[in-house]
């Protein structure tokens, strides 16, 4: 039974879970896509370019949003926009992207190694994937938004990072990127099957690098189903 309260386009019917189950599989391909292109050398932008080519090569009828792409500093912008700068062996690179098929948003973010990882580096990346399995794990129909951040913060929090997580763990997606319900500090949402949300802890060192994994996942009864699918653990090209 649905929640007078719940504003009626939070839970998707079996067409819409479609429809965002398309658009993150083509997350999924252009994200194997991305890996076979990148080396060193290459822009931000370039980057940018050809994901942006590949997601409107293979069936996006736009895109969800801008491109993330950022790298080596300035991976610790949650929400940086591509630049000139170069990508270069021993450094992050966050790539945040999402296609819009048959009217409904992707939306998935991997933090990739280019060449070599300092040991900080690959400390930071497994805090925030443990945080980010601790939130898949807890969240399911009837727990707040709230809790479910809790669950993901406790982690970074408790690893000495809580002031470098700098946003709640997840949003409703739609027709829109950023829709209803929120997960983070402040919601007294409660999560409700069929409900379409990210989870995307991040961790983010001003002047020295960010971290940010993002799932696209449809809330169940006993849990979620991932519509995303590509690898979580390190990447290192």
């Amino acid at each position: 039974m649905t929640d007078n309260n719940v504003s009626s386009n939070m839970i998707k019917n079996e067409h819409e879970i479609q429809s965002i189950s398309r658009s993150a599989a083509l997350g999924d391909k252009c994200f194997s896509h991305i890996l076979g292109f990148i080396e060193p050398g290459m822009s931000e932008k370039q980057i940018a370019a050809e994901i942006e080519r590949y997601l409107f090569e293979h069936g996006a009828e736009k895109l969800a949003f801008d491109t993330i792409s950022v790298s080596g500093e300035r991976s610790c912008l949650p929400h940086g926009e591509p630049s000139d700068r170069i990508v270069k062996k021993g450094e992050f690179l966050t790539l945040d992207f999402g296609a819009v098929v048959d009217g409904y948003c992707g939306d998935m973010t991997r933090t990739i190694a280019i060449g070599s990882v300092t040991p900080l580096m690959r400390k930071i990346y497994d805090i925030v994937l443990e945080s980010q399995l601790a939130a898949i794990d807890v969240i399911k129909a009837g727990v707040s938004c709230y809790d479910a951040d809790k669950t993901a913060r406790d982690i970074i929090v408790k690893a000495g990072y809580g002031d470098n997580f700098t946003h709640g763990l997840g949003h409703g997606i739609g027709t829109q990127v950023h829709e209803e319900p929120r997960l983070n500090t402040k919601s007294e949402e409660i999560l409700q099957k069929n409900m379409a949300i990210t989870i995307e802890p991040g961790i983010y060192i001003p002047d020295h690098f960010g971290v940010r994994i993002e799932d696209l996942a449809i809330v169940t009864d006993f849990g979620i189903i991932n519509k995303v699918n590509s690898k979580k653990d390190l990447i290192i090209l």
